[in-house]
């Protein structure tokens, strides 16, 4: 693939452009509609696996990232918040449930931050903080979760939040964790293209060179 056409990709990211990167599990298609009903599939699916089993730590994270999953791709903001609600109440099941266990951490993290994502007001402030908290703990539980999950995904929440005394972000702490989880999942492409986005945001073109040179051999396989 060529450079330019990731540069093209990278500034669609970087626009916002409706995709979500990182979080989803790794065997969502690409088409928007066959995305929904996959999701829309993936969350009745894990929701009644819960229902039978509600004591079983892992179906309730499965909620949790099922419903994050089906959020992304819809666009009412009543559907929405009820949605996201139920997977962050089943991700705290999951947490108390198993509190030594990555996967609840991260998905509570992640559907909390949705939440504050859909509020956009002074309560998302606190949410924010608990978004960074949850991911933290995730990490150090275990930082090869989800392909480096959570500095992948600390990583984009001090990329794009708002600086202090607004919010937490940082672009130290954002460099910091995207270079890490870049360095513990090299060959999973979402981490070398969230890096790329950085170093494109902060105009460092010596690692962004780089990273797009990684992403055109790691392209052909992630299509397959």
């Amino acid at each position: 693939m060529h450079r330019a056409i990731l540069l093209t990709g990278l500034a669609f990211a970087a626009g916002g452009g409706g995709v979500n990167r990182g979080f989803a599990s790794d065997d969502n298609p690409a088409d928007p509609l066959q995305f929904r009903t996959h999701a829309e599939q993936s969350l009745a699916a894990a929701q009644k696996l819960y229902a039978a089993e509600p004591t079983n730590s892992v179906a309730a994270w499965q909620v949790g990232r099922a419903s994050f999953e089906l959020v992304t791709v819809l666009g009412e903001p009543k559907e929405m918040e009820k949605i996201i609600n139920e997977g962050i109440a089943a991700s705290r099941v999951s947490v108390a449930l198993e509190p030594t266990a990555a996967a609840g951490h991260y998905y509570l993290a992640i559907t909390v931050g949705k939440l504050a994502d859909l509020k956009r007001n002074l309560a998302a402030y606190g949410m924010v903080k608990e978004v960074e908290r949850e991911f933290h703990k995730a990490r150090e539980l275990d930082e090869q979760f989800c392909y480096a999950g959570p500095d992948r995904s600390l990583g984009l929440l001090y990329l794009e939040a708002p600086g202090w005394p607004l919010s937490v972000g940082s672009r130290s702490k954002a460099r910091k964790h995207l270079e890490r989880a870049a360095e513990l999942a090299p060959d999973f492409p979402e981490n070398r293209l969230t890096l790329a986005e950085a170093y494109l945001k902060w105009h460092d073109k010596k690692p962004l060179a780089r990273e797009l040179g990684a992403l055109e051999t790691l392209w052909p396989v992630a299509h397959t």
